[in-house]
């Protein structure tokens, strides 16, 4: 079943290696995605877009004043927690990591705001590592085509880590997640044009959607 279910996302969804995030350097990426906490990547990259520009390097972030960050990240929702992320994890990097992010998991989800999500998002982009990121839409996706029962996003990603070909950890990222938001959605699901219907355990909608 789960090669059937790789061989109808790679034709839906050709597997290109680009991110969702715009960055240019490692440390970009990573503040990106702990932006996108509970913020669309369409929303991040505004944000970015203006905010690597005016603070270039990682002691731009961790001099400038918290009000200042805070204002400036507004946009992604939930911005005094970011900023001071971001902050913090800037006088980290510099200060225990010489200016560079770590690749190993277990170090970078040492700095602020950084979980598993994040730490395999960079691992993936940045260093190749195959990596699962389990997301919203990787984990409904996930569970609806039975690929696991669990909830807990660190049980999910160990489950499809066992039940996916390793060479199909990355892809199987990007294109959960682009099903979940193009198909799949947690609303109104557009179960009657899905290509995985036949695949997935809680498909009973006969209506189109």
């Amino acid at each position: 079943m789960i090669n059937e279910i790789l061989e109808i996302l790679d034709t839906l969804y050709p597997h290109d290696g680009k991110c969702f995030l715009n960055y240019e350097t490692p440390w970009q990426l990573l503040f990106a995605t702990i932006l996108s906490a509970q913020c669309t990547d369409a929303r991040v990259n505004i944000v970015t877009e203006k905010l690597f520009k005016k603070f270039q390097t990682l002691e731009d972030f961790a001099a400038v004043n918290i009000i200042e960050l805070e204002e400036a990240v507004k946009q992604t929702g939930f911005f005094r927690a970011k900023a001071r992320h971001l902050q913090n994890s800037a006088c980290r990097l510099l200060s225990e990591f010489s200016g560079e992010v770590p690749s190993d998991i277990n170090e970078l989800t040492t700095l602020s705001g950084v979980g598993r999500k994040t730490a395999n998002v960079v691992r993936g982009h940045i260093f190749k590592i195959p990596s699962i990121v389990v997301d919203t839409h990787v984990k409904r996706v996930s569970n609806r085509l039975g690929l696991t029962r669990n909830r807990d996003p660190v049980k999910i990603e160990r489950d499809l880590m066992e039940i996916l070909p390793e060479s199909h950890w990355i892809p199987y990222n990007q294109q959960a997640i682009t099903h979940g938001r193009q198909v799949c959605t947690a609303r109104s699901p557009r179960c009657a044009k899905c290509a995985l219907k036949n695949h997935c355990f809680t498909f009973d909608c006969n209506t189109e959607t």
